[in-house]
């Protein structure tokens, strides 16, 4: 017996309906997300307020998103200035595992992070459970803000590679990494996922335009700490 157009047309709706909701995370593994890229950055280069604010736009992704309920830290290092110590970004995060916003593991500790970690474009995914631009996309936003060597520890005081500690979007530049694990070359640098290479641009690399103009976005990873 034919399928009436009117019923074909239902079936489709359900069957779009339920692809939907299989691709959306759901609220409870949002709830248990410890890991997520920024779907936004702050919006003013690498002048995110200091780790305090970086921390603080964590937790407000992280509350809309209904994870509030966990102390979130960002990603990022800090070199020595004025007295203060460095501040290494693998110490701010606690000890892992960590999973995204759809449940998937993207490390068990600290050591699987900064080793064979599971961190791909697929699932590096933002606190709603998207996945971020990447190289090859438009606009591309794979640039992730770390300030970190490739094991996560600061770098030695001298030039700048925090945007004056996440302070400053006219001076100095940020070392980034790529979300989505791809650069302009198949080395372990192009796709390292938090030391790729330096902001640049024409403002020095710090501004949002400089950032944007080198595939980012002012985007950081947030860790849930505890």
């Amino acid at each position: 017996m034919p399928i009436s157009p009117r019923l074909a047309r239902l079936s489709f709706s359900a069957a779009v309906s339920v692809l939907m909701l299989s691709a959306a995370p759901s609220q409870a593994q949002q709830a248990a997300m410890t890991f997520f890229v920024t779907s936004a950055g702050i919006g003013n280069g690498g002048n995110l307020g200091g780790l305090a604010g970086a921390d603080n736009h964590c937790q407000e992704l992280a509350q809309a998103a209904g994870a509030g309920a966990k102390t979130w830290h960002a990603y990022l290092s800090t070199q020595a200035a004025d007295g203060k110590p460095a501040i290494n970004a693998r110490d701010r995060i606690g000890k892992g595992p960590w999973q995204n916003a759809k449940g998937v593991v993207v490390a068990k500790d600290v050591a699987d992070l900064h080793g064979a970690n599971a961190l791909t474009k697929q699932s590096a995914l933002s606190e709603k459970g998207d996945v971020i631009n990447g190289r090859g996309d438009t606009p591309n936003r794979h640039d992730a803000l770390t300030g970190s060597q490739p094991d996560g520890t600061a770098f030695a005081a001298g030039e700048d590679k925090t945007c004056k500690n996440w302070t400053s979007s006219t001076q100095g530049s940020a070392i980034l990494g790529h979300i989505d694990r791809m650069g302009l070359t198949d080395t372990d640098q192009a796709k390292s996922w938090n030391s790729s290479h330096p902001s640049r641009g024409p403002d020095g690399g710090c501004s949002q335009a400089d950032l944007k103009s080198t595939g980012g976005d002012g985007l950081f990873y947030c860790f849930a700490a505890n």
